[in-house]
């Protein structure tokens, strides 16, 4: 059996790359025991693969682990998990594509979505907001907490490839350094 290399992004096939759950609780900051009851509530499934019977492991797309991470500090800021889901679902159902232009802001008890700094600022000055979570510095944290730990290819590689003949435009943070370096 051909043995994959721990460090850097594996990239399947398709171009996806996952993440682990135990690196999705280590990037996050989360319990596993909260990754399982938030995947099998559905309030943030996994992208890339989810479990699919004995054995099998579900895998993260950098963005899952972007809505983990707003799950987690809207929870550590007081938000019941009723809203939290409400919030996400309301996300979800946009098709929101640019999560990191979304500045989630919240009284303790609702959460709004503000997509300008005007917005934000109105919010503050009607008393809606108590606290705010710029989802584009979830994004930051999640980099550079994902900088040191393992990814997984989405589809299993055949034997004998290695990673670096997979191509990576599938992964994300790879872009968005490139992205970085050439800007």
């Amino acid at each position: 059996m051909h043995e994959q290399p721990l460090e850097g992004p594996l990239v399947g096939e398709d171009g996806e790359v996952g993440y682990r759950g135990v690196t999705a609780c280590q990037a996050v900051g989360i319990s596993y025991r909260q990754l399982d009851y938030w995947a099998r509530t559905t309030l943030v499934v996994p992208s890339v693969r989810d479990a699919s019977g004995s054995g099998t492991q579900r895998l993260y797309s950098f963005r899952d682990l972007v809505v983990l991470k707003v799950v987690k500090r809207l929870l550590d800021a007081g938000v019941s998990l009723q809203n939290i889901r409400r919030a996400i679902d309301t996300l979800r159902s946009r098709g929101v594509d640019d999560l990191a232009e979304i500045t989630l802001i919240s009284d303790g008890t609702t959460v709004y979505e503000c997509r300008s700094p005007e917005e934000v600022v109105d919010l503050l000055q009607g008393g809606q907001g108590v606290f705010g979570i710029a989802i584009g510095g979830a994004f930051k944290e999640i980099q550079g907490s994902l900088s040191h730990l393992p990814s997984e290819p989405a589809q299993a590689q055949p034997i004998g490839s290695t990673v670096a003949e997979r191509p990576t435009e599938g992964d994300e943070l790879a872009a968005r350094r490139a992205r970085r370096r050439a800007g």
